[in-house]
């Protein structure tokens, strides 16, 4: 899933180290790496997702990835988990012809047994085409998806040109992208991507929706209802164990009166605090939503939202809400939305979020905006991508592995599922 992640190329020369010239040539490989990179950084494309030119790359790269499999593919890479700049055998050359196969190194790298910086600049290549944190060190999510076979690659495009070229369409002037195997927002102006976010999008048990809708009002300092799964799956059981709860977290409690309940009448240990509406007061430090909602009409009840809990999006597995998504860097977003709705400028966003004051800005134009489930697509660049089928949709069964992945903030996410 993308963090603010670089997607690197490699260079056209590899300068060899032995481990005998390594500690005397330590400038020498600095220098290289430092030389490899800086060659090798690619820009993020400007091309939406869903676009006539995703569409029209994605299916060359079929046809590519059908030749590769024609040929018998790319080899398995075994024993290279670990891997890392230094590490020298032979794991190493099975692991350059792997990538060279795929594009992610360039052929003219050599054939040394050392794990040079071309080869790490290969590999966080690879991971970032992937969803995989580009850390450059081979582990066993890289492993995994490096081991997918190229067969089964060039079905997972093919599935996904279909889903593609549903969207080839006019989608608007304006409007919103939410790729959630991706965790991925894009704004899109123009035909261009103006902005980018890292998302949190629902687990596997509590599914993001498919869906067309559109921005309709921005809601600034928030209440928060929990949701009927919530109160079930969460609040309760949080109590049982911790009485204080919902006072700490300013989470009161309502009857269909609209009468407040103390906490201290309610049995635990039964049903009967499904009866009741369980709302978090506006506050931006503690509220699900953090300091602003997103509102999309949908049957699904669901809609986009800032988040208290920022550490998510630097997981690569984002799969963490009850089926909402959570937006980082929400102010950019809020402000491209805002943008040609009067008397909303970055001042004053920024004036509103500060004020803690409950308002809400109705657009003047609502911006469409489309939830979408694509693993697989290619840019213009020539960057083929691939994620998780995390909801299993693709229909390939166990032939690509779902990297068990967990956030890392899992008690803060007890009750902010939305």
């Amino acid at each position: 899933m993308l963090s603010r992640r670089r997607l690197l190329l490699t260079g056209s020369a590899a300068l060899i180290l032995t481990p005998a010239m390594a500690s005397a040539q330590g400038q020498a490989e600095w220098s290289q790496n430092y030389e490899a990179v800086s060659r090798s950084r690619v820009q993020r494309t400007s091309t939406p997702i869903l676009s006539p030119e995703t569409v029209a790359t994605t299916e060359q790269m079929i046809q590519r990835y059908r030749d590769i499999a024609s040929r018998g593919g790319w080899p398995s890479v075994r024993g290279t988990e670990g891997l890392r700049v230094g590490s020298n055998g032979p794991a190493v050359g099975l692991l350059r012809q792997r990538l060279i196969v795929t594009g992610d190194l360039d052929p003219n790298a050599g054939d040394s047994p050392i794990y040079d910086s071309y080869v790490e600049a290969a590999v966080r290549r690879f991971q970032a085409r992937h969803g995989i944190g580009a850390t450059g060190s081979m582990n066993s999510t890289t492993v995994a998806a490096m081991n997918v076979p190229a067969d089964i690659r060039a079905r997972q495009l093919e599935i996904n040109l279909v889903r593609l070229r549903t969207y080839s369409g006019n989608l608007g002037g304006r409007y919103v992208i939410t790729n959630i195997p991706a965790a991925l927002v894009e704004t899109v102006e123009g035909g261009q991507v103006h902005t980018r976010h890292a998302a949190g999008v629902g687990k596997i048990d509590r599914q993001s929706p498919l869906l067309n809708s559109k921005v309709v009002e921005i809601n600034f300092n928030p209440f928060w209802t929990a949701p009927a799964s919530v109160v079930k799956k969460d609040l309760i059981p949080k109590m049982q164990k911790e009485p204080n709860y919902l006072t700490e977290n300013k989470i009161r409690i309502f009857n269909g009166a609209g009468q407040e309940i103390p906490s201290s009448q309610i049995n635990w240990f039964s049903d009967e605090a499904t009866r009741y509406r369980f709302r978090q007061d506006p506050g931006g430090d503690l509220n699900s939503m953090g300091y602003v909602r997103i509102n999309i009409p949908n049957p699904h009840g669901v809609y986009m939202h800032d988040t208290p809990s920022k550490g998510i999006f630097g997981d690569d597995f984002r799969f963490v809400s009850s089926g909402c998504v959570r937006l980082q860097n929400i102010r950019d977003y809020i402000e491209w939305l805002l943008k040609d709705t009067p008397g909303w400028s970055r001042e004053q966003i920024d004036a509103t979020f500060k004020s803690g004051d409950r308002i809400d800005a109705r657009l003047s134009t609502a911006v469409p905006i489309y939830w979408v489930y694509v693993t697989a697509w290619a840019t213009p660049d020539g960057l083929v991508q691939f994620r998780d089928d995390i909801y299993n949709k693709d229909g390939l069964g166990g032939s690509i592995p779902v990297a068990s992945r967990t956030p890392t903030e899992p008690d803060q996410e007890m009750f902010l599922q939305n």
